[in-house]
């Protein structure tokens, strides 16, 4: 059975955002302070973090064999230039293929008929490896339709007071996650993943 997993980096006070929020360059100070290095597809993207965080990341880039986004998301990175960073298919959850774009082929596949679909979907493109789930909107989605195993987080020590809660307007909450099942201390980072709890 394939894993599905979800994963963002986070403030101490529980706020993710994108380039529009302030303090967004501090969420990521990580990918870039340290000296051991983990390539990704795009060779101007290349992490330079510490041992630890460059053993965490490693890890999920080998584990990982399919990612689902949201349309916001992929809008944002444009397309990460017709190839994401880890090199895995995407499959990205909208009500509208994007002008310009097939709406399958070896880099992104846009599903418009709901997250069920994507996830079936990218489990098919994983085969034996992990579903990754961006955070926010479409993991939410995920979570509530009961379809989430894991959730990582990557926990920064700076405080947003402002942004986007992770699992905003989650409607089957409180939710009790196990763990944490896995801790990693990076450098101005602590890797964290949790399982979620079956529903009784």
């Amino acid at each position: 059975m394939t894993k599905v997993t979800t994963g963002a980096t986070m403030s101490l006070d529980g706020y993710i955002a994108d380039a529009s929020h302030g303090g967004f360059e501090y969420l990521f100070q990580w990918y870039g302070n340290g000296d051991i290095e983990t390539p990704t597809a795009h060779p101007e993207m290349t992490f330079r973090t510490s041992a630890a965080s460059a053993r965490h990341l490693r890890d999920l880039i080998e584990r990982t064999g399919a990612l689902v986004v949201g349309r916001r998301l992929f809008d944002m990175t444009n397309g990460w230039g017709g190839r994401h960073p880890m090199d895995v298919p995407v499959v990205v959850v909208t009500h509208r293929v994007p002008d310009g774009w097939a709406p399958e082929n070896d880099s992104f596949v846009f599903v418009t008929d709901g997250i069920g679909s994507a996830i079936d979907r990218a489990k098919a493109l994983a085969g034996d490896k992990e579903v990754g789930v961006n955070g926010g909107t479409i993991a939410t989605q995920v979570i509530q339709a009961g379809l989430l195993d894991e959730v990582h987080v990557d926990l920064v020590p700076v405080l947003l007071g402002d942004g986007i809660p992770l699992f905003a307007d989650l409607k089957i909450a409180p939710l009790q996650l196990d763990g944490p099942i896995n801790v990693v201390e990076g450098n101005g980072v602590t890797h964290l993943a949790y399982r979620v709890r079956a529903a009784a």
